[in-house]
């Protein structure tokens, strides 16, 4: 019996070592992209980016072939109060009439410890691209409790300068960098 299990175990663990890269879209309704900055150093107000699409290839044997691509539409971006979200989309700032959404997409890939990634990327917004680097925890790689696909989770933190992608209105007074805090969760669909 013990040998038995022992050999179902190895098979296992082999098969999990081999696995291939899985492809995940991310769910929107549990993602969240939250920008914060200083405000003349008297308060510390966000935005949040709601209405995320994307994908992203995880490969948890070669991280490097892993990737990320994300949309950000300038719809969903909320700054809590009506007045905030017309001047956020204003030429001021995002322009969103003009430029609808915002993007990144990865280009490196990088194991940075035990459940820890940095992933670099460009992040294009009012057509400019600047290269951003994201640092990664991985919160869990599992079978989704509800939906039984495979889904995973992480949380990313980045510093990006606004004015590098034409936002850089009323800086220094008001922070020209802005901290990104992003926690997803993405599910892949299910085997057939």
């Amino acid at each position: 019996m013990r040998k038995t299990l022992l050999v179902a175990a190895l098979f296992a663990f082999a098969g999990a070592a081999f696995a291939a890269p899985v492809t995940y879209t991310i769910d929107p309704t549990h993602t969240n992209v939250i920008a914060q900055w200083s405000h003349f150093g008297l308060s510390n107000p966000s935005a949040h980016f709601g209405q995320v699409e994307g994908t992203l290839v995880y490969d948890p044997d070669n991280v490097s072939a892993s990737s990320v691509e994300v949309t950000l539409p300038l719809a969903g971006l909320n700054g809590f109060t009506p007045k905030f979200n017309d001047h956020l989309n204003s030429a001021d700032f995002f322009d969103a009439a003009k430029y609808p959404a915002a993007t990144f997409k990865s280009t490196k890939v990088e194991a940075a410890g035990a459940g820890k990634l940095k992933v670099t990327g460009n992040l294009t917004i009012k057509d400019i691209t600047k290269p951003v680097v994201l640092d990664v925890s991985l919160n869990q790689v599992a079978e989704h409790p509800m939906k039984k696909v495979p889904a995973i989770g992480f949380d990313a933190t980045a510093a990006v300068k606004r004015s590098d992608f034409g936002l850089g209105a009323y800086a220094p007074m008001v922070s020209d960098e802005v901290t990104l805090r992003i926690t997803t969760e993405a599910t892949a669909p299910k085997a057939e």
